[in-house]
This record gives structure tokens, C-alpha cells and sequence, in this order.
């Protein structure tokens, strides 16, 4: 489906036919939380302080040629040892901070350093989220230090595997040459975000609210995809309430736009979904321009969500103003080409209720990755599949024989 930039007065169509106009929709009655406002970040719920351990060091250490030491402790604990950066080139900037590429001096091995404006008051989250995490399909935190400015703001340094690609440039590269992305990259980097998804989601309960092509960091090489920016990740508890505006909106699950604040890890599934079929498609499949013409988008594809649906994605919502539209069948919507495995799979993820979409784990063994589980699989330039099975106790704990099997094909068993 081809999802044209449209008049702001006619929103939307498929195919020549309309679909509505929201001034006469209800759709303009929505609420606050779905006119893209602001609401409060959640940050604050470590109220206990930061206790600064590591080593402080002057200065703002990412222009190009700058030069940073900080110790770092041995693996015995005991012994620290000196570790210098020479700051090479700012790779990615936002909000947060920025990160740049840099070089360590006494190894000469390439990292990524990521650089946040850090609350004195308060514990930061991603550096709690990451010290957690070890997985193949996430980036890795090496290690982590704080500096000063002139100004006297600190910084905290995440120090991280420098992976030079990311999914977005990959699909962007492919769009430009007019070209669809060969079928085995999508099978892979979206098999692989199922992989870390499933790791972060079912062992440490850590929801990443921020899934997105940019956020997929790929080597070109081996074609190996690595989770990075856990900036807006949490660990979702039960009860706990938690952010509605979170997630970038091309990506963002149907029920953070009606305001829900009790939403699970199926947010990250919804994204998932929604990378999937941009990689089939050659563009965003949702791309709303706030957060009303986000629900439009959406509501264009799956039809108007029934009050059931409504009421799984947000209880407490209770304004039912909403323009009857039919399901556009999920084989129109992508190209004759498109696998129906692959067609299959997105209508999985992309389910009104949270509760009917597939696990990242149940993501996994779904048939359209068959392909990576053949033992004759091989890339483009015929080098070998990147690790794929090689799964962690801990990952696999719970699951049945059948899906056991499933997961770790015979030859990987081995």
C-alpha cells in the first residue's frame, strides 16, 4: 500500500477512495494524550541519588581529535588500568546528548560513546537498563564515565561496540536505488530484533519503548543486527503507571495514542510490526503527522477498533467517536511479491489488543524465518549466516519441547 502524504482537509484514502474527513469523524474530539502533548516523563521514579563512583573527568571530549583518560577497573576487580579515547567524529545527536566514534588509543579498536547531560538528583535508568544486559543481538555497554564542562553540568560517557550501519540507512540505500531490500536482510535483522526482544522482554522484563529502524544497528559485513538506545527503556511493573508519550510516532502502539499508562512490553511488538512492514514495503506503513493522523493511519489498515479493542488498549478510555471503517485486507496492502509468511506475520504483531499479539518468542519460530534455519542458508556474497541460536539458558526457560525445537534447528545443536 502506498501510503501518499495527503491534503490536511482530506485525511487519507486507499486506493482513489476516500475514507473520511475529521471534521466530521469525531476524530478531532480525541483526547489530550493523542494531539501529540507532552505529558511528564517518568524519569523520576529513582528518586534515590546518584552515588558518582567512577572518575570525573574535564572537559567536553567529542571534538575531533580530543583526547579523553579514565581508569577503568580490572576483571579481578582490584587493579585499575588507564583507558584513552581519541575522539574521531560525532556519528548521532538529539535530545539526549550526542554520540560520536572514538578511538582507544592503547588497543586501537573503534567504540561508540555516547554522551548524556546527567541529573545529579537521580540514577540514570539506561546505564541501570544496560549494565544488565549481555546478548548478541544487544549493543554492549564496555564500560561507563562521567566528565565535567566549564559550566560545571555533568556528563555521563556510555563507552559502546561501535557497529557502523543501521537498519534505517540499509532501507534507505535500497529506496533510493528504487530497490526493495533483498528478502533474506529483512528475514534477518527482523529475526534478530525478535531475538533481543524476546532476551530483554522475557528475562529482565525490560520494555525498550523506542523500536525503530534508526534505533537497529547492523555490520555490513556480517550482517549481525545489535539493540541500541535504551534511553526510553524501563522494567514495566504491574500496577506501575507509567508514560503514554514515549515511542517515536511512526512506530508508536495504538493504545500509548489513547493515553494508556498501564501498557505492557507488547508496545515494543506493535513497533516490531510496524518495522516489518516497512522493510516489505519500501516506507513507513503508518505515517501519521501527530498524533490524531497517527491513529488515522492506523485505523486505515486494521478498520475502526471495536469498544473491546479500545477497552484492552485503554480502560479508562471511554469517548467512542469514531468514523466506521472496514479492515483493508492485509494482501492488499503490500505487493504481489511480498511472501505470504512474511503478510502473515505482520498481521500477528499488528493487533489492536495487546494481548492477541505474538510474544517476541513466539515471533521467532513463525515460518517466515523457515529460510534461517536451514543448515544451506547463506548471505547474498555467500559467506555464513550470523549467530543466530546460539540461546542462553536463561532465554529459553519455560518454553515447551516444540518450541524448543523449533528455535534450535538440528544442526545447531550440534
Amino acid at each position: 500500500m502506498a501510503s501518499a502524504r495527503v491534503e490536511p482537509a482530506m485525511i487519507g484514502n486507499i486506493g482513489n477512495k476516500k475514507i473520511f474527513n475529521p471534521e466530521v469523524s469525531g476524530l478531532d474530539q480525541l483526547p489530550k494524550e493523542m494531539m501529540g502533548m507532552k505529558l511528564h516523563d517518568d524519569q523520576d521514579d529513582d528518586m534515590e541519588s546518584e552515588k558518582h563512583t567512577r572518575p570525573v573527568l574535564d572537559g567536553n571530549g567529542t571534538e575531533a581529535g580530543h583526547v579523553i583518560v579514565t581508569t577503568v577497573a580490572s576483571m579481578n576487580g582490584h587493579s585499575k588500568q588507564t583507558i584513552s579515547y581519541k575522539a574521531e567524529r560525532v556519528v548521532g545527536t538529539g535530545s539526549f546528548g550526542i554520540v560520536f566514534q572514538a578511538k582507544c588509543l592503547e588497543t586501537g579498536e573503534i567504540v561508540a560513546i555516547k554522551k548524556v547531560l546527567q541529573d545529579k538528583r537521580y540514577k540514570n535508568r539506561e546505564l541501570q537498563v544496560m549494565q544488565m544486559l549481555d546478548h548478541p543481538n544487544v549493543v554492549n555497554l564496555r564500560h561507563c564515565f562521567y566528565s565535567n564542562t566549564e559550566k560545571d553540568e555533568l556528563y555521563l560517557n556510555l563507552v559502546l561496540d561501535f557497529v557502523p550501519e543501521t537498519v534505517y540507512r540499509v532501507a534507505k540505500h535500497y529506496s533510493r536505488a528504487n530497490q526493495r531490500m533483498p528478502l533474506i536482510y529483512v528475514k534477518l535483522y527482523t529475526y534478530q530484533v525478535c531475538r533481543a526482544l524476546a532476551y530483554i522482554h522475557g528475562v529482565h522484563g525490560v520494555c525498550h519503548r523506542d523500536i525503530k529502524p534508526q534505533n537497529l544497528l547492523v555490520n555490513p559485513h556480517t550482517h549481525q543486527l545489535k539493540l541500541c538506545d535504551f534511553g526510553s527503556a524501563k522494567i514495566l511493573v504491574k500496577g506501575e503507571q507509567n508514560i503514554a508519550y514515549i515511542c517515536s510516532r511512526y512506530y508508536r502502539a495504538p493504545e500509548l495514542i489513547f493515553g494508556a499508562v498501564h501498557y505492557t512490553t507488547a508496545i515494543d511488538i506493535w513497533s516490531l510490526g510496524c518495522v516489518l512492514a516497512e522493510l516489505l514495503l519500501g516506507q513507513p506503513l503508518f505515517p501519521g503527522e501527530n498524533g490524531v493522523d497517527q491513529l488515522v493511519e492506523i485505523i486505515k489498515v486494521l478498520g475502526t477498533p471495536t469498544r473491546e479493542e479500545i477497552k484492552c488498549m485503554n480502560p479508562n478510555y471511554s469517548d467512542y467517536k469514531f468514523p466506521q471503517i472496514k479492515a483493508h485486507p492485509w494482501h492488499k496492502v503490500f505487493p504481489k511479491r511480498a511472501p505470504p509468511e512474511a503478510v502473515d506475520l505482520v498481521s500477528r504483531l499488528l493487533q489492536y489488543s495487546p494481548s492477541l499479539r505474538y510474544t517476541a518468542l513466539e515471533a521467532c519460530v513463525h515460518p517466515f524465518f523457515d529460510e534461517l534455519r536451514d543448515s544451506s542458508t547463506r548471505l547474498p556474497n555467500g559467506r555464513p549466516l550470523p549467530p543466530l541460536f546460539n540461546f542462553k539458558s536463561s532465554e529459553l526457560r519455560g518454553i515447551s519441547p516444540e518450541m524448543l525445537q523449533k528455535l534450535v534447528p538440528e544442526h545447531a545443536r550440534q
